[in-house]
C-alpha cells in the first residue's frame, strides 16, 4: 500500500476504534462463539485483558506500550499482566488462569510456549470469550484438541523473517562459514527463524555450528566467545532475537574480529538499531512488537463490532542496515515503511 494509504488509515483509526470501543460498551449478555465478543453486562463497558511474556526483555516491554496505545485510542482500559522472565511458562500460565474466572471479553495472549496457555485458553474457549493471540503462536493441534483455536493470530512470519536475514549475509560475506545462535532449545519462533535464515544461504555460505543461548544476552556472548575459538575463520553469526544479538557483538568485539565477523540479529529493538547505526551489530531484521500489540487491541475492538477477524494477519518485518538506521530510528517503535493492517480496514 502507498503512503498516502497508510496516513490516512492512522487518521482515521482513532474515529473507527473509537466506534468500535462504543460497541464493546454494548455488549449484551449473550454468549458468542471465539471470533467475536463474550457475554457482559449492556451497562458496562466490556473489558480487555492481556497475558505477555516477560518483560525482562525490551521487546516484550515495546509490546505493552503497543497494547496501552491501542486501547487509549479505542478508549479501553486493558488489564495487562506480564510473565515474571522469558522462561516462566508456569507463572505466566497462573496469571491466564486466574484472568479467566474474571469478566472481560476478550483476551490477547502471547504465549511463552505453544503449548503453555491451552489450558487457560480452553477455559476462555468455553465461556465463549475472544482468543487474540500475538506474536508466539499456540500450537495448531493443542488449540484444536482443546477447542481452544484462536479468532486470530497476529505476528511475524518468522520463516520470511529468518530469510531476509540470510539473504543480507551473503551480501555481506558472498562465501564463507557461519554460525547460529537460537533461543531455547525447541523454541518455534527461533526454530522458524533459523529455518528460513538458512533457506536465504547460497551454496557458498555454510553453517558450521549451531547454539541455544536461551534468549540470554550473556549466555549468548559466552556461546559465541566458545564458537569463535572453534571457528577462527568464522565469518558471520545469525542471531535469533537482539538482546542476544548484542552479546555475541560483544563477543566479537573482545576477539578484536569485528571487521572479520558480521552479526545479523532479529527484533528491531532501539539498542539494536542504535548498534547497527554506529557499526556493531550489521543489521537487524526488524519485528514491530508495538504494532503487533496495537493490531491485538484493533482484534477485540473488530470482533466487538462483529467483524470476522481473518485468521492470521502478518505483521510488518523490515531489514535494518546502516544505511536505513537513521529512518528506523526515527520511527521507532513503528515501522518506518508502509505495511498492510488487514484489521484497521475492518474498523473503517
Amino acid at each position: 500500500m502507498g503512503a498516502s494509504t497508510s496516513i490516512r488509515r492512522i487518521a482515521t483509526l482513532g474515529v473507527t476504534m473509537s466506534v468500535a470501543a462504543a460497541a464493546l460498551a454494548a455488549c449484551g449478555s449473550s454468549s458468542s462463539g471465539s471470533g467475536s465478543a463474550g457475554s457482559g453486562d449492556s451497562a458496562e463497558p466490556a473489558k480487555v485483558a492481556a497475558v505477555i511474556k516477560g518483560l525482562d526483555n525490551p521487546f516484550f516491554q515495546t509490546m505493552e506500550d503497543g497494547i496501552k496505545a491501542g486501547a487509549s485510542t479505542a478508549g479501553i482500559d486493558p488489564t495487562i499482566q506480564a510473565a515474571n522472565s522469558i522462561t516462566d511458562t508456569t507463572g505466566q500460565a497462573d496469571k491466564l488462569t486466574a484472568l479467566a474466572g474474571q469478566d472481560f471479553s476478550c483476551y490477547i495472549v502471547n504465549p511463552i510456549t505453544g503449548t503453555n496457555l491451552v489450558q487457560g485458553l480452553a477455559k476462555l474457549a468455553a465461556a465463549k470469550k475472544t482468543i487474540v493471540n500475538i506474536d508466539s503462536p499456540v500450537e495448531e493441534e493443542a488449540a484444536k484438541a482443546a477447542s481452544a483455536t484462536p479468532a486470530t493470530y497476529i505476528g511475524t512470519d518468522n520463516v520470511a523473517a529468518g530469510k531476509l536475514g540470510g539473504e543480507e549475509m551473503v551480501k555481506q560475506i558472498t562465501s564463507g562459514n557461519v554460525a547460529v545462535i537460537g533461543g531455547t532449545s525447541g523454541d518455534v519462533t527461533s526454530g522458524k527463524r533459523v529455518e528460513g535464515f538458512k533457506s536465504g544461504l547460497t551454496a557458498d555460505v555454510k553453517v558450521v555450528q549451531e547454539v541455544s543461548a536461551d534468549w540470554n544476552r550473556e549466555k549468548a556472548l559466552t556461546q559465541a566467545t566458545t564458537v569463535l575459538r572453534a571457528h577462527p575463520d568464522l565469518k558471520g553469526f545469525y542471531v535469533a532475537n537482539d538482546d542476544m544479538a548484542l552479546g555475541v557483538v560483544r563477543a566479537v568485539e573482545n576477539a578484536k574480529l569485528t571487521d572479520q565477523v558480521k552479526v545479523i540479529g532479529t527484533d528491531g529493538v532501539e539498542e539494536a538499531l542504535k548498534s547497527v547505526q554506529s557499526g556493531g551489530l550489521t543489521a537487524t531484521v526488524a519485528q514491530y512488537p508495538y504494532t503487533i500489540g496495537e493490531m491485538g487491541v484493533e482484534a477485540c475492538a473488530a470482533a466487538a463490532a462483529g467483524k470476522t477477524l481473518p485468521a492470521t494477519v502478518n505483521a510488518p518485518v523490515e531489514l535494518v542496515t546502516k544505511a536505513d538506521a537513521d529512518k528506523a530510528l526515527a520511527a521507532t517503535p513503528k515501522p518506518f515503511g508502509d505495511y498492510e493492517d488487514p484489521i484497521a480496514d475492518l474498523l473503517k
